[in-house]
Protein backbone atom coordinates (compact mmCIF):
# COMPACT_ATOMS: atom_id res chain seq x y z
CA UNK A 1 0.00 0.00 0.00
CA UNK A 2 1.29 3.45 -0.94
CA UNK A 3 1.04 6.22 1.64
CA UNK A 4 -0.72 6.30 4.97
CA UNK A 5 2.54 6.17 6.88
CA UNK A 6 3.63 2.95 5.18
CA UNK A 7 7.29 2.45 4.16
CA UNK A 8 8.53 4.01 0.97
CA UNK A 9 7.42 2.21 -2.20
CA UNK A 10 9.69 1.87 -5.23
CA UNK A 11 8.32 2.27 -8.76
CA UNK A 12 11.14 1.25 -11.10
CA UNK A 13 12.04 -0.21 -14.47
CA UNK A 14 13.24 0.72 -17.96
CA UNK A 15 11.51 3.60 -19.71
CA UNK A 16 10.04 1.43 -22.45
CA UNK A 17 9.70 -2.27 -23.26
CA UNK A 18 12.59 -3.08 -25.61
CA UNK A 19 12.69 -6.89 -25.67
CA UNK A 20 11.65 -9.76 -23.43
CA UNK A 21 15.12 -10.80 -22.25
CA UNK A 22 16.15 -7.32 -21.16
CA UNK A 23 12.85 -6.60 -19.42
CA UNK A 24 12.79 -9.91 -17.52
CA UNK A 25 16.43 -9.68 -16.47
CA UNK A 26 16.06 -6.07 -15.39
CA UNK A 27 12.89 -6.83 -13.44
CA UNK A 28 14.65 -9.73 -11.70
CA UNK A 29 17.58 -7.51 -10.76
CA UNK A 30 15.35 -4.76 -9.36
CA UNK A 31 13.27 -7.32 -7.47
CA UNK A 32 16.38 -8.85 -5.91
CA UNK A 33 17.56 -5.43 -4.71
CA UNK A 34 14.11 -4.46 -3.42
CA UNK A 35 13.79 -7.72 -1.49
CA UNK A 36 17.24 -7.29 0.01
CA UNK A 37 16.27 -3.87 1.31
CA UNK A 38 12.67 -4.84 2.11
CA UNK A 39 11.18 -2.24 -0.23
CA UNK A 40 7.75 -2.81 -1.82
CA UNK A 41 8.18 -2.75 -5.61
CA UNK A 42 5.98 -1.85 -8.57
CA UNK A 43 7.64 -2.65 -11.91
CA UNK A 44 7.40 0.16 -14.45
CA UNK A 45 7.84 0.09 -18.21
CA UNK A 46 5.85 1.74 -20.99
CA UNK A 47 4.40 -0.63 -23.58
CA UNK A 48 4.36 2.25 -26.03
CA UNK A 49 5.70 5.80 -26.13
CA UNK A 50 3.37 8.19 -27.91
CA UNK A 51 4.90 11.44 -26.65
CA UNK A 52 8.42 11.45 -28.09
CA UNK A 53 10.14 14.69 -29.04
CA UNK A 54 10.62 13.63 -32.68
CA UNK A 55 8.35 11.64 -34.94
CA UNK A 56 11.34 9.49 -35.86
CA UNK A 57 12.04 8.46 -32.23
CA UNK A 58 11.37 4.89 -31.11
CA UNK A 59 7.79 4.47 -29.92
CA UNK A 60 7.42 0.74 -29.25
CA UNK A 61 7.86 -2.85 -30.41
CA UNK A 62 4.12 -3.29 -30.92
CA UNK A 63 1.37 -3.03 -28.33
CA UNK A 64 0.42 -6.70 -28.13
CA UNK A 65 4.02 -7.88 -27.97
CA UNK A 66 5.01 -5.35 -25.31
CA UNK A 67 1.96 -6.05 -23.16
CA UNK A 68 2.62 -9.78 -23.37
CA UNK A 69 6.14 -9.18 -22.04
CA UNK A 70 4.77 -7.16 -19.13
CA UNK A 71 2.29 -9.99 -18.50
CA UNK A 72 5.23 -12.39 -18.30
CA UNK A 73 6.89 -10.17 -15.69
CA UNK A 74 3.66 -10.14 -13.71
CA UNK A 75 3.17 -13.89 -13.88
CA UNK A 76 6.75 -15.11 -13.54
CA UNK A 77 7.93 -12.67 -10.87
CA UNK A 78 4.66 -11.81 -9.16
CA UNK A 79 5.24 -8.08 -9.54
CA UNK A 80 2.52 -5.44 -9.93
CA UNK A 81 2.87 -3.55 -13.20
CA UNK A 82 2.69 0.17 -14.05
CA UNK A 83 2.48 1.35 -17.65
CA UNK A 84 1.44 4.51 -19.51
CA UNK A 85 -1.68 5.09 -21.55
CA UNK A 86 -2.14 7.94 -24.00
CA UNK A 87 -5.68 7.66 -25.37
CA UNK A 88 -9.00 6.68 -23.74
CA UNK A 89 -9.29 3.50 -25.84
CA UNK A 90 -5.99 2.24 -24.42
CA UNK A 91 -7.27 2.14 -20.84
CA UNK A 92 -9.23 -1.12 -20.94
CA UNK A 93 -6.56 -2.86 -23.04
CA UNK A 94 -3.68 -1.91 -20.73
CA UNK A 95 -5.78 -2.64 -17.65
CA UNK A 96 -5.84 -6.32 -18.59
CA UNK A 97 -2.15 -6.42 -17.65
CA UNK A 98 -1.36 -3.36 -15.56
CA UNK A 99 -2.19 -2.78 -11.92
CA UNK A 100 -1.41 0.93 -12.23
CA UNK A 101 -2.30 3.05 -15.27
CA UNK A 102 -0.08 6.06 -15.64
CA UNK A 103 -1.18 9.34 -17.20
CA UNK A 104 1.81 11.06 -18.83
CA UNK A 105 2.56 14.59 -17.66
CA UNK A 106 1.69 16.26 -20.96
CA UNK A 107 -1.74 14.56 -20.87
CA UNK A 108 -2.68 15.20 -17.25
CA UNK A 109 -5.54 17.57 -18.19
CA UNK A 110 -7.14 15.24 -20.77
CA UNK A 111 -10.57 14.67 -19.25
CA UNK A 112 -11.60 11.70 -21.43
CA UNK A 113 -8.29 9.95 -20.75
CA UNK A 114 -8.48 10.46 -16.98
CA UNK A 115 -12.07 9.27 -16.82
CA UNK A 116 -11.36 6.22 -18.99
CA UNK A 117 -8.49 5.27 -16.69
CA UNK A 118 -10.73 5.79 -13.67
CA UNK A 119 -13.45 3.55 -15.08
CA UNK A 120 -11.08 0.55 -15.14
CA UNK A 121 -10.94 0.54 -11.34
CA UNK A 122 -7.15 0.30 -11.49
CA UNK A 123 -4.85 2.60 -9.56
CA UNK A 124 -4.28 5.75 -11.63
CA UNK A 125 -0.95 7.54 -11.35
CA UNK A 126 -1.25 11.09 -12.67
CA UNK A 127 2.03 12.76 -13.46
CA UNK A 128 1.96 16.50 -12.87
CA UNK A 129 2.35 18.45 -16.09
CA UNK A 130 5.51 20.52 -16.39
CA UNK A 131 3.19 23.46 -17.01
CA UNK A 132 0.94 22.99 -13.94
CA UNK A 133 1.07 24.21 -10.38
CA UNK A 134 0.78 21.42 -7.81
CA UNK A 135 -2.52 22.84 -6.54
CA UNK A 136 -4.09 22.25 -9.96
CA UNK A 137 -3.56 18.51 -9.63
CA UNK A 138 -6.60 18.38 -7.39
CA UNK A 139 -8.69 19.07 -10.50
CA UNK A 140 -7.03 16.22 -12.40
CA UNK A 141 -7.72 13.85 -9.49
CA UNK A 142 -11.36 14.95 -9.43
CA UNK A 143 -11.74 13.84 -13.06
CA UNK A 144 -10.67 10.32 -12.09
CA UNK A 145 -12.92 10.49 -9.02
CA UNK A 146 -15.86 11.39 -11.26
CA UNK A 147 -15.55 7.89 -12.76
CA UNK A 148 -16.03 6.38 -9.31
CA UNK A 149 -12.35 5.68 -8.65
CA UNK A 150 -10.38 7.04 -5.71
CA UNK A 151 -7.33 4.83 -6.23
CA UNK A 152 -5.10 7.72 -7.26
CA UNK A 153 -1.40 8.63 -7.02
CA UNK A 154 0.01 12.06 -7.88
CA UNK A 155 3.55 12.38 -9.20
CA UNK A 156 5.96 15.32 -9.19
CA UNK A 157 8.38 15.26 -12.15
CA UNK A 158 9.66 18.79 -12.42
CA UNK A 159 8.33 22.11 -13.68
CA UNK A 160 9.39 23.96 -16.83
CA UNK A 161 12.15 26.44 -15.99
CA UNK A 162 12.90 28.47 -19.09
CA UNK A 163 13.71 26.54 -22.26
CA UNK A 164 14.98 22.93 -22.13
CA UNK A 165 15.18 22.81 -18.35
CA UNK A 166 13.19 21.70 -15.31
CA UNK A 167 13.23 22.58 -11.63
CA UNK A 168 11.75 20.53 -8.78
CA UNK A 169 9.88 22.43 -6.10
CA UNK A 170 9.74 20.13 -3.08
CA UNK A 171 6.79 22.11 -1.71
CA UNK A 172 4.82 20.42 -4.47
CA UNK A 173 4.77 17.14 -2.56
CA UNK A 174 3.06 18.70 0.46
CA UNK A 175 0.67 20.71 -1.69
CA UNK A 176 -0.41 17.66 -3.67
CA UNK A 177 -0.71 15.55 -0.52
CA UNK A 178 -3.32 18.04 0.68
CA UNK A 179 -5.64 16.45 -1.90
CA UNK A 180 -5.67 13.37 0.35
CA UNK A 181 -3.81 11.18 -2.14
CA UNK A 182 -0.31 9.64 -1.89
CA UNK A 183 2.46 11.46 -3.70
CA UNK A 184 5.34 10.14 -5.78
CA UNK A 185 8.67 11.79 -6.61
CA UNK A 186 9.94 10.96 -10.10
CA UNK A 187 13.69 11.31 -9.64
CA UNK A 188 14.66 10.52 -13.23
CA UNK A 189 12.29 12.57 -15.39
CA UNK A 190 13.07 15.44 -13.03
CA UNK A 191 16.63 15.52 -14.40
CA UNK A 192 15.56 15.66 -18.05
CA UNK A 193 16.47 18.55 -20.30
CA UNK A 194 13.32 18.51 -22.48
CA UNK A 195 14.18 18.93 -26.14
CA UNK A 196 17.76 19.62 -25.05
CA UNK A 197 19.29 17.72 -27.98
CA UNK A 198 17.25 19.39 -30.75
CA UNK A 199 15.64 16.09 -31.81
CA UNK A 200 15.31 14.62 -28.34
CA UNK A 201 15.63 15.25 -24.63
CA UNK A 202 18.90 15.46 -22.78
CA UNK A 203 19.47 14.81 -19.13
CA UNK A 204 21.64 15.30 -16.05
CA UNK A 205 21.65 11.91 -14.31
CA UNK A 206 24.27 13.13 -11.83
CA UNK A 207 21.40 14.88 -10.04
CA UNK A 208 19.21 11.78 -9.59
CA UNK A 209 20.69 11.01 -6.17
CA UNK A 210 20.26 14.48 -4.61
CA UNK A 211 16.75 14.93 -6.02
CA UNK A 212 15.70 11.48 -4.77
CA UNK A 213 17.13 12.17 -1.32
CA UNK A 214 15.41 15.54 -1.15
CA UNK A 215 12.04 14.12 -2.23
CA UNK A 216 12.13 11.36 0.36
CA UNK A 217 13.20 13.84 3.03
CA UNK A 218 10.22 15.99 2.01
CA UNK A 219 7.98 13.00 2.71
CA UNK A 220 7.06 11.43 -0.63
CA UNK A 221 5.22 8.12 -0.36
CA UNK A 222 6.88 6.47 -3.35
CA UNK A 223 10.02 6.98 -5.42
CA UNK A 224 9.86 6.61 -9.21
CA UNK A 225 13.14 5.65 -10.89
CA UNK A 226 13.62 4.69 -14.51
CA UNK A 227 16.62 2.36 -14.59
CA UNK A 228 18.38 0.48 -17.35
CA UNK A 229 21.33 -1.94 -17.58
CA UNK A 230 23.04 0.40 -20.07
CA UNK A 231 21.29 3.78 -20.29
CA UNK A 232 23.46 5.01 -23.16
CA UNK A 233 22.00 2.18 -25.27
CA UNK A 234 18.39 2.67 -24.10
CA UNK A 235 15.82 3.16 -26.83
CA UNK A 236 14.13 5.98 -24.91
CA UNK A 237 15.31 8.52 -22.30
CA UNK A 238 18.90 7.37 -22.66
CA UNK A 239 20.25 10.46 -20.94
CA UNK A 240 18.09 10.45 -17.82
CA UNK A 241 17.78 6.82 -16.73
CA UNK A 242 19.78 5.52 -13.77
CA UNK A 243 22.38 2.82 -14.37
CA UNK A 244 20.99 -0.24 -12.64
CA UNK A 245 24.28 -0.92 -10.88
CA UNK A 246 23.74 2.34 -8.95
CA UNK A 247 20.20 1.49 -7.85
CA UNK A 248 21.08 -0.36 -4.63
CA UNK A 249 23.24 2.49 -3.34
CA UNK A 250 20.47 4.99 -4.09
CA UNK A 251 17.87 2.88 -2.31
CA UNK A 252 20.04 2.35 0.76
CA UNK A 253 20.28 6.12 1.13
CA UNK A 254 16.60 6.91 0.63
CA UNK A 255 15.37 4.06 2.83
CA UNK A 256 17.45 5.43 5.70
CA UNK A 257 16.01 8.89 5.11
CA UNK A 258 12.45 7.54 4.89
CA UNK A 259 12.80 5.72 8.21
CA UNK A 260 14.16 8.83 9.90
CA UNK A 261 11.35 11.02 8.53
CA UNK A 262 8.65 8.58 9.62
CA UNK A 263 10.18 8.19 13.09
CA UNK A 264 10.18 11.96 13.57
CA UNK A 265 6.58 12.28 12.34
CA UNK A 266 5.32 9.42 14.50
Amino acid sequence: MVGGGNPLVLIAGPCVVEDREMILKTAQTIQKIARKLNIPLIFKSSYRKANRTSGSSFSGIGDDKALSILWDVKQELGLPILTDIHMPQEAQVAAQVADVLQIPAFLCRQTDLLQAAGKTGKVVNIKKGQFLSPAEMKLAAEKVESAGNKNILLTERGTTFGYNNLVVDMRSLSIMRATGYPVVLDATHSVQLPGGRSTGSGGQPEFIFPIARAGVAAGCDALFVETHPNPSKAWSDAESQLRIDLLEDLLKQVVAIDRTVKQVVS
